[in-house]
């Protein structure tokens, strides 16, 4: 194979995103000289990068091969799929391809950016569309996932078809779609399939994700149970199949609807405008909320996983315009999201504090995941029956596991791949052939940065040891200032004798390194460094200013 990996008379696979964390997918199929690309995703940070956002997929291997991009398809409209959009589409310089409810959430996102037109924004029919970009055929496959619109896509090519699922699960009362049977998948597969990139993150799951159906009965339960108590009942707002159960429940308890949160106020939008939530009911506003009897009001908010800023985190803070009281329930019809324990548990406590009951998934079937778990794995590698596995969508552990699922299952090539891996699927013996450089980019502020360059590290190193600063006048009269030290009762002690430090170390500089200022200000520097060490056990980072002009 070339150096510069340009796809010759081969089918390769290569994730640059979504292969070893869960979130950020982006995915590269190279076949006759040219690239497709499957989503463009991004994920949120954690403290791992202080003070960012979003985190995004270096995609450094495109971006130099982009005479050779063809296209980006999106299979759905969840963020970790087309999240990064936005900030790279227009750079990218080619169409974008989505369904009607992933297209329009995609236009909004551009006009929000002011790329509109520079991004060029195709819509394929809901119903088994399609499309062809060079040796690529595509057709879209819905499937049931916690989000309208979640397709897997079949990609026709020379070498063979690919079965790239997206995000996915089984569910036989699916709410809102209509999600390919089991004769339709059996159907793709008696005309084969070479390879199945699949969705790993539920694979330690033993038992299947569980229905929407069996969610609305759950729900509906749970909200009969509370007659006469003000209900407030949180979810991601995505999942429109969960919005309009709520909606079937409210009318079905004779309750008024109200919703908080402004992505709850988007999707219920993009949803009707793209021919869901059609018989959802009218919405009350939050004053005439507060006003109805506590049992006649139903409110879905935003801010199940402790986002600070979100509707359920100011409401169990009582600074919202919706108040909840003792003996008010909340009912958290989501999953946890690993990292965001302490989030959740903070608003938790919160509510807990004031007598507000809380209901989770743990306690009651008022969720289910968007994901498979091994049971539909299993049923699909049945269906399909490919010679390749490909797993993606997880951490290492999780691709891992699933590879090995795969050839409990009699799949004849599992290919435990991860981001910056080459994979051939075709011709010849499936496998790995080259491995070429990935990483991360952070949004911090308005600026795409490095997540290895050396602005997050030095934020990492004061975060963790603070800063003391010296600043030396024309004579070199040392003034110096911690930042962050764990000194608050000895702070002016440490400054004094911090100070005598600089200046006994300065006042060993003999001849020409006196008047060399990178020796002064080293030796200032270290003199000050050790004083904060020895006062607080801290390694601060340290920086010399000198003023002026000074004496030699």
């Amino acid at each position: 194979m070339k150096k510069d990996y340009t796809p010759q008379d081969e089918l390769l696979f290569l994730a640059l995103g979504g292969s070893g964390e869960i979130g950020m997918n982006v995915n590269l199929y190279g076949c006759n000289g040219k690239w497709l690309m499957v989503d463009l995703g991004m994920t949120f940070s954690g403290n791992e990068y202080p003070g960012v956002d979003l985190v995004f997929a270096d995609a450094e291997f495109i971006e130099d091969r982009l005479d050779d991009l063809l296209g980006i398809v999106l299979t759905h409209a969840h963020e970790d799929h087309i999240g990064a959009v936005p900030y790279f589409a227009a750079d990218f310089g080619v169409p974008l391809y989505a369904t009607p409810f992933t297209a329009e959430l995609v236009r909004r996102k551009l006009q929000e950016a002011g790329i509109t037109n520079d991004v060029e924004l195709h819509v394929i029919e809901r119903e088994h569309g399609s499309l062809k970009l060079g040796p690529f055929d595509i057709t879209y496959v819905p499937l049931a996932h916690s989000i309208a619109e979640g397709n897997a896509l079949l990609i026709e090519t020379p070498y063979g078809r690919v079965f790239h699922t997206g995000d996915w699960k089984l569910d036989e009362e699916p709410q809102i779609g209509e999600p390919a049977t089991a004769e339709e998948l059996t159907e793709i597969g008696d005309e084969g399939v070479l390879a199945l990139v699949c969705d790993s993150t539920n694979v330690f799951n033993p038992s299947p994700s569980g229905s929407e159906g069996e969610v609305y009965r759950g729900l509906l339960d749970e909200v009969r149970k509370h007659e006469g108590k003000r209900i407030l009942v949180t979810t991601f707002a995505s999942n429109v199949a969960r919005l309009q159960t709520l909606g079937r429940i409210a009318e079905t308890t004779g309750r008024r609807l109200c919703v908080a949160g402004r992505s709850l106020d988007r999707i219920i939008e993009v949803s009707q405008g793209t021919g869901y939530l059609r018989d959802f009911p009218e919405t009350v506003d939050f004053d005439t909320a507060m006003k109805l009897p506590r049992g006649q009001v139903l409110i879905i908010a935003t801010g199940g996983q402790g986002e600070p800023r979100a509707a359920l985190s100011r409401i169990a803070e009582d600074n919202h315009p919706l108040s909840l009281s003792e003996g008010d329930v909340v009912l958290f019809s989501s999953r946890q999201i690993p990292g965001n324990e302490l989030a959740i548990g903070r608003i938790q406590n919160l509510l807990a504090q004031r007598g507000i009951q809380m209901v989770t998934d743990r306690q009651s079937e008022i969720h289910v995941s968007g994901h498979p778990g091994r049971p539909e794995l299993v049923s699909l590698y049945g269906w399909l029956r490919p010679e390749v596995l490909v797993p993606v969508h997880g951490e290492i552990r999780h691709m891992q596991e699933q590879a090995r699922l795969g050839k409990s299952c009699r799949i004849p090539h599992n290919i435990a791949q991860k981001n910056g891996d080459i994979v051939r699927l075709a011709p010849g013996t499936p496998g790995k052939i080259a491995e070429v450089r990935t990483g991360r980019l952070l949004l911090d502020g308005d600026i795409i940065v490095p997540a290895d360059g050396e602005t997050i590290a030095m934020r990492r190193r004061l975060s963790r040891d603070g800063l003391v600063i010296v600043v030396l006048d024309d004579r070199l009269r040392p003034q110096v200032q911690g930042v962050g030290l764990p000194l608050d009762e000895d702070y002016d002690e440490f400054v004094s004798e911090a100070e005598a430090d600089v200046a006994a170390a300065i006042g060993k500089l003999k001849g020409a390194s006196r008047r060399d200022s990178d020796a002064v200000s080293e030796a200032a520097r270290l003199a000050a460094r050790r004083a904060a060490q020895r006062w607080s056990g801290k390694k601060p980072q340290t920086r010399v200013i000198l003023l002026g002009e000074r004496d030699g």
